[in-house]
């Protein structure tokens, strides 16, 4: 059987524990396949244990009268509380839902009580490998929408994290959508408050103390809550028409929702669920262990606190080398391998990224490398020789960011990594000593920038 493209120990938005895609099984069967927005698409199929993921899906482009871009903006998942799973298009889900405990035993650490109650459904969403610059072309009305509630269900349940200004402007977009244009003099603000969490993330709808207090309690600046939300809304752009016009016109507003998700460096990409070390504290050092998200897409790979709601580290591949070791050899550990510097030393940086799913991470990377190479010829002739923000990128410096402290900024200080470089053929590690390996996967020379570091100074130690 081949591996997965993409995978999560985690639960994702419109997860339902036990709901099941398969009603039946014989000459004809009936099958759910769930939509972003939780609604199901039923269908009758013949054969269905023979049946291919990418014969189901031309079933559900043709019920849904989908573009022939659906074909390459969405792929069939089988989906569970415990794991999520990417089909390729030869993939027979039936089958596969027949091997999910075998899958859940290999790729994660849920107990065996629940990998036996464990069952998966057939969901219709988001293709990994589906290029957000292809996305900007779509234009189909059904298309857009499927794909803005897969991109809300993800900022609502903080897989995305964004900034509370963020947050704001694309919960006033789905104000929009929901309740219709703004209107002066309308109680507005009373919906808002008893919607709140189907507009903004549940970790900033804290009842009691509102959401000044959630903000002030996750280090953020305060707010300006329900009324921020209600200022935004207030500033969404209306098209020209008559009222019944711009009501119908969703589109635009779809559009706009999914261009905002574009600033985040992690849209679209796939979850993976992992642990890394605590940087060591106190007189005895506690460390101790940390639940990460690992995001990885086209863009690159981004590891998330899951408590805190923000990124720990954000990599483009060309920034990073990385491996993985298999259980057999050791605990399945995803190692990635970076440029930093330790007390004004340039260093290379290991992070462990602890994770049952190493490997599927470690094939995602590659094979979105391989993706984004190919694509790289196509890409530049449709952009032209600058960045969308209209100058050339140096090819050492990274963009720099829309805030200071953005929850989408990097806090390597927050993260336990170990520090090197490399002289000759001998690893010289930086105080203090930990053991190391060098690795050789990364973008081919001359794709990217990322470099070896070489010792500059005489404080470092021997290994």
């Amino acid at each position: 059987m081949d591996g997965p493209e993409g995978s999560t120990g985690q639960p994702g938005p419109a997860d339902r524990s036990h709901r099941s895609s398969v009603s039946s099984v014989g000459a004809r069967a009936d099958v759910l396949v769930y939509l972003a927005d939780d609604s199901m698409v039923p269908l009758a199929v013949e054969n269905l244990p023979s049946l291919s993921a990418h014969e189901l899906h031309r079933a559900i482009r043709e019920v849904l009268q989908l573009p022939d871009i659906a074909l390459d903006a969405f792929a069939l998942w089988l989906v569970s509380p415990l794991l999520e799973v990417q089909l390729k298009p030869k993939h027979q889900p039936y089958k596969l839902g027949r091997q999910w405990q075998e899958l859940l035993l290999r790729f994660t650490d849920a107990p065996d009580d629940d990998v036996a109650m464990d069952e998966p459904s057939l969901q219709f969403r988001r293709n990994v490998f589906f290029p957000k610059r292809r996305e900007l072309q779509i234009h189909d009305k059904e298309v857009l929408r499927l794909l803005y509630e897969e991109a809300k269900g993800n900022v609502l349940a903080a897989r995305y994290p964004c900034d509370v200004e963020d947050c704001e402007a694309l919960g006033a977009l789905v104000c929009r959508v929901q309740l219709g244009p703004y209107q002066p003099g309308q109680p507005a603000a009373c919906a808002l408050r008893e919607k709140l969490d189907s507009f903004l993330p549940a970790h900033l709808c804290k009842r009691g103390h509102g959401l000044f207090a959630a903000l002030r309690g996750r280090g953020a600046k305060a707010g300006t809550g329900e009324q921020g939300l209600l200022n935004a809304y207030r500033r969404v752009q209306e098209a020209a028409g008559s009222d019944s016009e711009r009501e119908a016109a969703l589109s635009p507003h779809y559009r706009a929702y999914l261009l905002k998700c574009h600033e985040l460096p992690f849209y679209g990409c796939a979850f993976f669920h992992g642990e890394i070390d605590k940087p060591a504290q106190g007189f005895l050092h506690r460390g101790g262990r940390k639940p990460v998200s690992v995001a990885i897409s086209l863009d690159g790979v981004h590891v998330i606190d899951c408590r805190e709601k923000h990124v720990l580290l954000g990599l483009r591949f060309q920034e990073l080398s990385w491996d993985h070791t298999s259980p057999e050899e050791e605990e399945s550990v995803l190692w990635l391998e970076f440029d930093g510097d330790n007390e004004g030393t340039p260093v290379n940086k290991l992070l462990k990224i602890y994770s049952k799913q190493a490997e599927l991470m470690s094939s995602l990377i590659e094979y979105c490398i391989e993706l984004s190479q190919a694509a790289e010829p196509a890409a530049s002739q449709e952009a032209g020789p600058t960045s969308a923000s209209g100058s050339s990128p140096a090819p050492h410096q990274r963009p720099q960011l829309r805030r200071q402290g953005s929850v989408v900024c990097s806090r390597i200080q927050h993260l336990s990594t170990i520090d090197y470089v490399e002289e000759g053929e001998t690893i010289r590690r930086v105080k203090p000593k930990r053991s190391t390996s060098f690795f050789s996967r990364q973008l081919s020379l001359g794709q990217g920038s990322y470099t070896v570091v070489q010792p500059a100074a005489d404080s470092l130690e021997q290994g």
